[in-house]
């Protein structure tokens, strides 16, 4: 098979648009949240693709499309390289630039890999409607994972109010971005078979987002999630720790609810150096009001050895770990703890051979040990409450991981997602709104709620079905007050994760790869 000639554009050109396109599509996730606008801009790379000239060119429309979405998405970094980690401004940008340029690797070698196809006999429909819209998906979810992973702003999370949000329970924020890539496919095919598929997709989605796939379970807990408003510049200054001290004393303390949760890292100093009556004024508090309590502190287990954590005090401490593992010795006595376990590079770990970099930053407590994957969850009456701590809630398989490891092991998994952030680090930008976004796609895949207790914003409470039911202001001292309803059972994406649609994928590009083995075989033995 020959493929269609399609008219070429100029390298130049062509890469300056892409980086347009990507740059562009930024716009379809939050605060703006113009969904609709990815499938255009997809399209127009999918368009440029197909036009290249040969792989490598292909590949470079892939990198400059991505670096434009990276760069216009998480520019933010800047703020937190330069104000906060004291880094010169031009380092700052650069460095922001560099993870743009590797990131834009991933995209790259996906639509070079799609070209490569093309040129080995895969017609119009296979490489719009099959090969790059898996191979995008595939390069995400890589981009998920290699070297820890940086999964922020994937596609998938731009639809969390689109028509495809309710493919979310079944195949998770890559696999809407796969298939919001099928439509960016369709649109560049413009056929009866493009515009069938097209149909499908979207009455699929709005169907299954009339599914329930969760039910109550118990009754509502009250909840008071804190926002401390706290600039980061002086949450680890001398002389303002104590004022942190006291106000979370009085926030924490000053209202009795069934739960109440303080952000990441509340209280900025090691919890053995706590003044004596700090935590045990804590469980005296949630002992006479029969409060259950989560304050976000590090943890130190030893000399070098500390943790980013969650300590919970409960009326009956017996009563709120239900695992031996989530208070582990030796730190402070609490009736549970959850320590982080998925670090983020620079700021709570320091990849190898990069120290240098990292002394160049003024970032405390920059060094932290790794928790476990498989932690406990908090026991709050009739819920079970599982923490993640701010980066921890970008990868879903992870919390879908540990909800299916209780799930399969008989025992009730967690009702309620909680996430405790502090994103101070990126001032007052679109980093908020991307954040709470992220958590939304969580109880999409899920069924759960999710609570969000922050230090600046967004602080909010998502039900369920991943809507936002209420939220503080962003940038002021406040307590959300409300209540939530657990949910019990399962969606195929907690049980399955991320499995089932990479076996798909693998399965189309091999289904692929062979018709095109054959295709060429016949047409050498035509030949012949």
């Amino acid at each position: 098979m020959i493929p269609a000639i399609r008219p070429r554009l100029a390298p130049s050109p062509a890469l300056l648009l892409a980086a347009l396109a990507g740059a562009l599509s930024t716009l379809s996730f939050a605060p703006l949240g113009w969904w609709g606008l990815q499938f255009i801009t997809l399209a127009a790379l999918f368009a440029l693709v197909e036009r290249a000239a040969t792989v490598r060119q292909a590949a470079l429309l892939g990198w400059a499309f991505s670096f434009g979405w990276m760069a216009g998405g998480i520019w933010w970094l800047f703020i937190s390289l330069h104000r906060y980690g004291g880094l010169p401004a031009w380092i700052a940008v650069a460095a922001v630039l560099l993870l743009a340029t590797v990131m834009g690797l991933y995209a790259a070698a996906s639509m070079g890999a799609g070209r490569w196809l093309q040129q080995r006999g895969a017609s119009r429909a296979v490489l719009l409607l099959v090969a790059l819209p898996v191979l995008w998906m595939l390069s995400e979810w890589v981009r998920g994972w290699l070297f820890t992973g940086f999964p922020w702003i994937v596609s998938g999370y731009a639809h969390t109010d689109g028509v495809l949000a309710g493919f979310a329970p079944l195949v998770g924020v890559y696999g809407i971005g796969w298939l919001a890539a099928l439509l960016a496919g369709c649109i560049v095919l413009r056929d009866r078979r493009a515009l069938a598929m097209a149909i499908l997709v979207i009455a699929a989605g709005l169907g299954l987002a009339q599914v329930s796939w969760t039910q109550p379970h118990g009754k509502p807990i009250s909840v008071r999630l804190l926002q401390g408003n706290v600039p980061q510049e002086m949450k680890f200054a001398h002389g303002q720790v104590q004022a942190a001290l006291d106000m979370y004393r009085q926030m924490m303390t000053e209202q009795a609810a069934d739960l109440v949760a303080t952000p990441e890292t509340a209280l900025p100093m090691l919890a053995h150096r706590l003044p004596a009556d700090y935590l045990p004024m804590l469980q005296q508090f949630a002992t006479r009001t029969g409060s259950h309590v989560l304050l976000g502190i590090p943890v130190s287990d030893g000399p070098d050895n500390y943790a980013n954590s969650v300590l919970g005090f409960a009326p009956s401490p017996a009563l709120a770990a239900n695992a031996p593992q989530a208070a582990p010795a030796p730190g402070p006595a609490a009736a549970y703890r959850y320590d982080k376990h998925h670090l983020v590079p620079f700021g709570e770990f320091i990849p190898p051979g990069s120290l240098w970099f990292v002394r160049m930053m003024n970032i405390p407590l920059g060094d932290f040990t790794r928790g476990r994957l498989l932690q406990a969850p908090f026991t709050v009456k009739d819920q079970r409450v599982l923490p993640n701590i701010c980066y921890e809630d970008l990868f879903g398989e992870e919390i879908a991981e540990q909800l299916a490891d209780r799930w399969f092991a008989g025992e009730l998994p967690a009702t309620i997602l909680l996430n405790l952030s502090n994103i101070a680090w990126f001032g007052d930008t679109i980093a908020l709104p991307q954040h709470l976004q992220i958590s939304r796609m969580r109880s999409l895949e899920t069924g759960r709620p999710m609570l969000r207790s922050t230090n600046t914003g967004v602080t909010a409470v998502i039900d369920h079905r991943g809507a936002v039911a209420a939220r503080l202001p962003d940038n002021q001292r406040a307590t959300l007050a409300a209540q939530v309803q657990g949910m019990q059972g399962w969606t195929p994406y907690m049980l399955g994760g991320n499995l089932p649609i990479l076996a798909l994928a693998a399965a189309l590009l091999l289904l692929t790869w062979r018709a095109l083995r054959r295709t060429s075989t016949s047409g050498a033995g035509k030949t012949r």
